[in-house]
């Protein structure tokens, strides 16, 4: 009888012992699968962030705090290794022409104060990394959630190129089609063809000032 409970025993203990082994493996099974599915998805993002086009967003900064926020976030593309994220980080500056002691020079200004102008391909991840960018204060958009600018802001603000071909040399006559001396006429001193731009005197307040421009602000005439 004795021998016969101990056999009883034996068998509940193998069947105990085979449950918990075919259990761990369902287990080994079941974490295998989630690590699996937790990578293929982190794959699949990697992907997503790869096709992601990029765009011009406005961010907000602390009066004053335009340099600082745009030193920092450059800090962070470097640290956090965003460089194929975040590609251009810009203070909006404009040129005016302005009398200081009697005398009108040809000054330079920030267009939009407290504010800072980012090239970048935006998602979710990136949140963090910017607006916790010491001297700024967030996204300008809906609820403060990134708003990417048109193509017309672009173009308005100058934050792409215009491809312009344009034979120069120096000496030849210009007028300047776009900027704070538009319709001012000039003379050409040398030519970058590789930049697209070039070094003009142009004819201001009585008396000719070199000021570099884009080939995209002039007119050959």
């Amino acid at each position: 009888m004795e021998e016969k409970i101990n056999a009883e025993e034996l068998d509940v203990k193998k069947d105990l012992n085979t449950s918990v082994i075919e259990e761990n493996n369902d287990n080994t099974v079941k974490d295998f699968e989630e690590k699996k599915n937790i990578n293929e998805s982190q794959e699949n993002d990697e992907i997503d962030v790869k096709n992601l086009e990029a765009k011009w967003y406005v961010l907000h900064t602390y009066s004053g705090y335009e340099q600082v926020g745009k030193t920092n976030l450059e800090m962070v593309v470097k640290k956090y290794n965003l460089e194929d994220r975040i590609f251009d980080i810009i203070i909006p500056m404009e040129e005016t022409v302005e009398e200081r002691n009697g005398k009108k020079k040809l000054m330079s200004r920030k267009l939009m104060p407290c504010y800072l102008l980012v090239k970048m391909k935006y998602a979710d991840d990136l949140w963090h990394n910017v607006t916790r960018t010491r001297g700024i204060t967030g996204f300008v958009g809906p609820k403060g959630r990134p708003l990417a600018l048109t193509q017309d802001e672009i173009r308005k603000l100058h934050l792409e190129k215009v491809v312009v071909n344009i034979d120069l040399r120096a000496n030849d006559k210009v007028e300047v089609i776009d900027g704070p001396l538009n319709s001012f006429i000039g003379t050409v001193i040398s030519v970058d063809a590789s930049g697209k731009k070039c070094k003009v005197n142009v004819e201001m307040f009585g008396r000719e000032t070199p000021v570099d421009l884009d080939f995209s602000q002039i007119r050959k005439i």
